[in-house]
């Protein structure tokens, strides 16, 4: 009878259970929810990309060049992309399709070259692995560890492995794995938005040439409309006859001379009409040509009349110029006089390399960034309506030399004292964000005030601009193929063969100017890398594995005997 009893409240329990599981199921249709337990939030994707994601109404592809026989921490990365496409499915549904693709797998290798050539004329960079064979032999691998994404017609590549010079291979994959969601979102942004913001490169007082922001300009063209454009007094040249800006973003990129009040004004009030400016500005002048050909030259003064405005604004650019031990190198001829000339890389402490400031999105996990003869900068004033934040400072080891200043190279064969660097991080790069007061305000404007209906402005909306104390910072070599002069990468040391943070940095600035705030909201993230103490491995080994193979099987055996002893128990008792 007891038996009986205990079957049907068996069975209701079950059924209980059973429609319990049907009802979550019921519920779960209508409403949906998500749960990421781990610290870093890895799994939890930000709102700029939810909504980004929920807007597709097409299908985005996916080819990623991530798959077969690869080191464990290349599977971790493949792993991890799988992870974010997964997640990014949840929100785009059916509009987000992947596969991932060995470039390696086929067996003719005049198949393979071609494949390897058409992704690298796309834009993947490969890498060049050793992988260890199953015979216990090494052989070596070509992979391209970034994807082509694909959306009605157009295509862009993707590079997520990053390669931070002074990085363990660890931290470089961490960086990667970090970097994910921004990357894939800031492609998909550009594959999927129609109407690319205006970026204008100003081209009066001896700015940057064309050739020499090529690289800059080129990139940007994917997802803004770039022009280069002057100014020339001209009262409609940034602020159309309605009032509106012609531009969401203008750059003034290293000019040399002096502005003039009246374009003085027209930058001004398109800043007071809420559009956002990138100033990288040199404020002292080395002649770089009379230094190479007669190693030394003097270091001037550069006058260009902005100092009262960027003041106004809460900057100060200073007149002198920046010497630092964490530097880069220049080709020095270390051969006698009379032989053949010999070029050696010695460090050349007017080439800062500046450390991003990591708290801010548009310079967290970034490599260093090179410059060349920077200068310090200072904010000024108290005005509660602008906020400043540092993104780029010199090293521990820096200090300030003022000019007029005597530059000679002979300064490199000779040992630089650490105790002569005592100024520390070095404001470089400083970000304004709030209301501006006009520099114009009571002051006799140097236009009729009717081009402005009678009103030119005197306090800004809100808006931004970046401040950077080197011009060098955006500017890209370039090197004679044939007949033709073609650009490198921004950030490409050509003596060095090494390329530098410049363009993701420059990239970052301009995305986080022209309001992609929640496309930046990406790069906050920061995966804390856990890394296993190699030393306690060597020295617990054989402890850590018995406790792997064996807790796992003892406990599984304790569990058996102890349910066998309850059945015995129960069952004793029921008799």
């Amino acid at each position: 009878m007891q038996l009986s009893t205990y079957k049907k409240e068996s069975y209701f329990q079950l059924i209980i259970a059973v429609a319990f599981i049907l009802l979550v199921w019921f519920i779960a249709q209508f409403v949906f929810t998500r749960i990421d337990l781990t610290a870093d939030k890895r799994f939890t994707l930000s709102e700029h990309t939810k909504q980004e994601l929920k807007s597709i109404d097409d299908i985005i592809y996916f080819r990623i060049y991530l798959d077969g026989e690869m080191p464990a921490g290349f599977k971790r990365l493949q792993h991890a992309m799988r992870e974010i496409l997964d997640e990014f499915r949840v929100y785009g549904k059916d509009n987000i399709q992947y596969e991932f693709i060995d470039p390696s797998e086929n067996s003719d290798p005049k198949a393979r070259n071609e494949l390897f050539k058409y992704l690298y004329e796309k834009g993947l960079q490969p890498t060049n692995l050793q992988v260890k064979e199953k015979d216990g032999s090494n052989s070596q691998k070509i992979i391209f560890p970034g994807m082509l994404m694909s959306y009605q017609g157009k295509e862009v590549a993707v590079n997520v492995l990053k390669n931070y010079a002074g990085y363990s291979p660890e931290g470089n994959l961490n960086s990667s794995i970090q970097a994910l969601e921004y990357e894939l979102a800031y492609a998909m942004h550009k594959l999927t938005t129609e109407s690319a913001p205006k970026v204008a490169f100003i081209d009066d007082y001896g700015m940057l040439s064309l050739t020499e922001v090529e690289d800059i300009g080129t990139t940007l063209s994917d997802f803004y409309e770039v022009y280069r454009m002057r100014i020339n007094e001209y009262p409609y040249s940034l602020i159309d006859s309605l009032g509106n800006n012609n531009f969401k973003l203008i750059v003034i990129a290293k000019p040399q001379k002096a502005f003039s009040e009246k374009n003085k004004f027209l930058i001004d009030q398109f800043i007071m009409n809420g559009g956002s400016v990138l100033w990288l500005i040199d404020q002292v002048d080395v002649n770089t040509d009379s230094l190479a050909y007669t190693r030394s030259t003097l270091a001037l003064n550069r006058e260009l009349n902005l100092d009262d405005m960027l003041f106004t604004y809460g900057i100060r650019i200073n007149y002198n110029l920046i010497q630092d031990l964490q530097c880069a190198t220049i080709p020095v001829n270390t051969a006698l006089a009379g032989q053949q000339p010999q070029f050696a890389p010695a460090p050349w402490v007017y080439y800062p390399l500046m450390n991003p400031v990591s708290a801010h999105p548009i310079s967290k996990n970034l490599d260093v960034v090179k410059s060349e003869f920077a200068n310090a900068i200072d904010t000024v004033g108290n005005d509660g309506n602008i906020k400043k934040e540092i993104l780029l400072t010199s090293s521990k080891y820096s200090r300030q030399v003022s000019v007029p200043a005597l530059i000679d190279l002979s300064m490199i064969s000779e040992r630089q004292d650490p105790d002569r660097f005592t100024s520390s991080f070095l404001p470089t790069g400083v970000l304004l964000e709030g209301t501006f007061q006009s520099v114009f305000a009571n002051r006799v404007l140097p236009f009729d005030a009717s081009v402005y209906g009678n009103k030119p402005i005197t306090l800004s909306q809100a808006t931004k601009m970046i401040v950077i104390s080197d011009g060098d910072i955006i500017r890209n070599y370039s090197q004679r193929n044939g007949n033709k002069q073609e650009a490198l990468p921004l950030g490409f040391d050509r003596f060095t063969r090494q390329t530098f943070a410049n363009k993701e940095f420059i990239l970052n600035c301009i995305n986080y100017l022209c309001d992609l705030e929640g496309l930046m909201d990406a790069r906050s993230k920061e995966y804390k890398l856990r890394m296993l103490d190699k030393l306690k491995i060597t020295r617990e080994r054989l402890f850590w594995q018995s406790i792997n193979l064996l807790l796992p099987v003892l406990l599984i055996v304790l569990l058996g005997i102890a349910y066998n002893y309850y059945r015995k128990r129960k069952y004793a008792q029921g008799v």
